[in-house]
């Protein structure tokens, strides 16, 4: 194994810092999604913990409601699985990169795999968490809905 020199080092690093500044932006991403799946999981609870003490229409509602938490829930587990492939994907395609540049190795198939693999999972986990974010207008529909006010 030939050394790198600093020469060669630091054009390597620099690559792998885009990788890097994914990895940084994908998780505040995931932060704001583990704050939706917990409000999520408080409000089910909150609303379960209703039912027994709720008149039959009122029931009703409530379950409708915890159904379009549960689809919630699922989407954005989902999102959080995908976003968090991104985040091992782009991980490891700093060390391919630190270690093709290392052993002077030619591993441009996986570089590219590892790369479109780390967007295209941030692209379906995005579109997973729009799809929750429109979802919560459901709930929030039944919930006026439940309370009788006029809504459009």
């Amino acid at each position: 194994m030939d050394g790198l020199s600093t020469d060669q080092l630091v054009p390597t690093l620099q690559t792998a810092i885009g990788p890097v500044i994914l990895i940084s932006g994908v998780g505040l991403l995931l932060l704001s999604m583990t704050n939706r799946l917990g409000r999520i999981i408080d409000r089910s609870r909150t609303l379960a913990g209703e039912l027994g003490d709720s008149t039959e229409t009122r029931q009703v509602h409530i379950q409708s409601q915890l159904q379009v938490l549960w689809t919630r829930g699922k989407l954005i587990r989902m999102a959080i699985s995908l976003c968090s492939v991104s985040v091992l994907c782009a991980a490891v395609l700093i060390i391919v990169i630190f270690f093709t540049a290392l052993w002077n190795l030619d591993l441009a198939w996986l570089i590219a795999t590892l790369f479109v693999v780390a967007m295209v999972s941030l692209t379906f986990s995005l579109i997973a968490f729009i799809d929750d974010i429109y979802k919560s207008l459901a709930a929030l529909k039944l919930e006026l809905i439940a309370d009788n006010a006029q809504i459009e």
